[in-house]
């Protein structure tokens, strides 16, 4: 089976030929129009030309030859023209529609718009820190066991632990200037 397939010889084709050939009219297989293959850009000068040199006849007449020379000059110079990169007739698309195009531009497909003004009001409110965060305020520190008044001890007392009264602590400010506010009531008192 391996003997079978290395008879074989592969083929391998290349197409970039199509790609660096412009796109011409007039050649079909290996048939080709008089002076051809003509181009989009030179269909369009020979049509164009011809229209207006029938139109203006009586104009150029008199030279004899020579606007007809100068036409098909015209057509033989178009054939690889090319404008930004790109062929004439792309070229000349792009500018139709750039003129006919919104000159605010498109968002997602719609026209964009500027948005009309709108007046911005607003208010706010200061109100005091809630009282229900609570923890040790910086006043009721411990004192160190040097300072402490030295007590009698006395006998451990019948009650239980629940109900012995739990000091209170004082509110902790929330935010710093309900902390100021704080400490500018205890400094007046």
């Amino acid at each position: 089976m391996s003997a079978a397939k290395t008879d074989r010889q592969r083929v391998a084709r290349v197409y970039t030929a199509a790609r660096r050939h412009p796109w011409v009219l007039g050649k079909l297989g290996d048939w080709v129009i008089w002076f051809g293959p003509y181009t989009p850009a030179q269909l369009a000068v020979l049509g164009g030309g011809a229209l207006l040199l029938v139109k203006t006849f009586s104009w150029w007449s008199w030279l004899g030859p020579v606007p007809v020379v100068l036409w098909l000059v015209a057509v033989w110079a178009v054939r690889g023209a090319k404008i930004n990169g790109r062929s004439p007739m792309t070229a000349a698309l792009g500018w139709l529609t750039l003129l006919a195009r919104h000159p605010a531009g498109r968002i997602a497909g719609r026209v964009a718009r500027d948005r009309s003004s709108t007046l911005l009001s607003g208010a706010f409110i200061v109100e005091p820190a809630a009282a229900e965060v609570t923890s040790l305020a910086p006043d009721a520190a411990p004192v160190p066991a040097a300072r402490r008044p030295t007590k009698a001890r006395k006998k451990p007392s019948t009650r239980s632990r629940a109900a012995r009264p739990v000091p209170q602590a004082r509110p902790v400010p929330v935010t710093g200037l309900a902390g100021l506010l704080a400490g500018a009531q205890t400094g007046r008192s």
